[in-house]
């Protein structure tokens, strides 16, 4: 377990910004908000005209992420309307530019959080474009400086147009549905693991088993770590050892988290709400590591620094994971046979599954099947 690998440079180039009027493609059909109150409503996009670096795809599937809540009903800031979400998106390919030769036309691929960044910091150089200085340019309500700032609209649609350097190939073996959520809450579990260096014999703490949690739980038994599951709730005990977890302890029972005291030498943190973190830091042994993976939107309870000293221990953060190690992580997916665990839904179940998803009540993922949208009206709404 060695901490710092190093990361691939990607395969790519810079690109003259074209500031020229962005150009209407396809119409697409899509769901999306058309205010924080609106819900999901049926809308069509105007997909840009291809050119010679893009590809163009045909949507099978776009995983729903618990971001998406957030961004359409405006709780994190106000977006753009109308906006049309979805960053976990497996399709395939219909189009390519003239110099596209990494994919052609029927090849099945995925787009996850970003479609763009600088390509031209330290961080973009060392294929960590999830980091670029100047700001990556996300799958949805971002301007895209590339195209007169037009803003991105998502994968809730039947098509999309994506520069070829952010386009991932999706193995054949994976489930097509299944590995959409892998676009986000795959590789979002799989950076941290993979940059701590996990191995067999290595043990690893899940915090959560949401979305996040139970990716979590797969990858790191697929890299050989023994794991244990940190739940407030009994009744997730058997749903954790359903998905390989070695073993459960019941965070609110202090014998448990006592019993727990220096076993772990990774912990995933993938809760979203306050709560108290040294508990689990007593979890951890020398020179253990705590990524912390939810974002809560208010303040977290105080860290102890002297239980960090005490054991040099890491508290460190982790967003998603360049285009390089996403491929990486779907390949070993692949291999491994590793996928989410989802519940498909149609375009007109939308709202309901987001009602759920804020209930928790989802094992683990929902997915769009995107057969299940509407023809694209005459005009654009976006």
């Amino acid at each position: 377990m060695n901490p710092g690998r190093p990361v691939p440079p990607p395969l790519a180039k810079t690109i003259t910004l074209d500031t020229s009027e962005a150009s209407a493609g396809v119409l697409a059909a899509a769901y999306g908000a058309t205010s924080p109150e609106s819900g999901l409503v049926p809308l069509t996009v105007a997909r840009r005209e291809p050119g010679e670096d893009d590809v163009v795809i045909a949507i099978e599937f776009c995983g729903l992420c618990h971001s998406d809540v957030h961004a359409t009903r405006g709780e994190w800031r106000v977006p753009p309307y109308p906006l049309v979400p979805g960053h976990e998106i497996v399709g395939h390919v219909t189009r390519v530019g003239a110099s596209v030769s990494a994919f052609s036309v029927g090849d099945r691929v995925g787009v996850g959080c970003m479609v763009d960044s600088c390509r031209e910091c330290d961080s973009c150089l060392e294929g960590l474009e999830q980091y670029c200085e100047r700001g990556n340019v996300g799958t949805y309500g971002a301007a895209d400086p590339r195209h007169a700032d037009a803003i991105t609209q998502g994968g809730y649609s039947t098509s999309v147009v994506v520069d070829k350097g952010f386009v991932l190939r999706v193995p054949e073996s994976l489930d097509p549905a299944a590995a959409a959520p892998l676009l986000c809450a795959g590789i979002t579990t799989y950076s941290p693991l993979r940059y701590f260096d996990v191995e067999e014999g290595d043990s690893v703490g899940v915090v959560g088993l949401g979305g996040l949690g139970h990716m979590a739980v797969k990858i790191a038994k697929a890299m050989g770590a023994e794991v244990t599951v940190f739940t407030t709730s009994e009744s997730k005990f058997d749903a954790a050892r359903e998905l390989g977890a070695d073993h459960v302890v019941l965070s609110k029972d202090a014998d448990a988290m006592e019993a727990a005291n220096r076993s772990i030498d990774v912990i995933i943190d993938t809760v979203a709400a306050p709560h108290d973190l040294n508990p689990y830091f007593r979890t951890l042994r020398l020179d253990g590591a705590l990524f912390q993976l939810g974002l809560p939107a208010d303040d977290m309870p105080p860290v102890s620094p002297g239980l960090l000293i005490r054991r040099r221990l890491a508290y460190a953060g982790s967003l998603i994971g360049g285009i390089e190690e996403t491929q990486e992580m779907l390949d070993f997916c692949a291999e491994h046979g590793v996928a989410s665990d989802i519940e498909i839904v149609r375009a007109d179940q939308l709202n309901e599954a987001y009602d759920r998803m804020v209930a928790g009540d989802v094992k683990y993922r929902f997915v769009l099947d995107t057969a299940t949208l509407q023809e694209p009206a005459e005009r654009a709404d976006a």
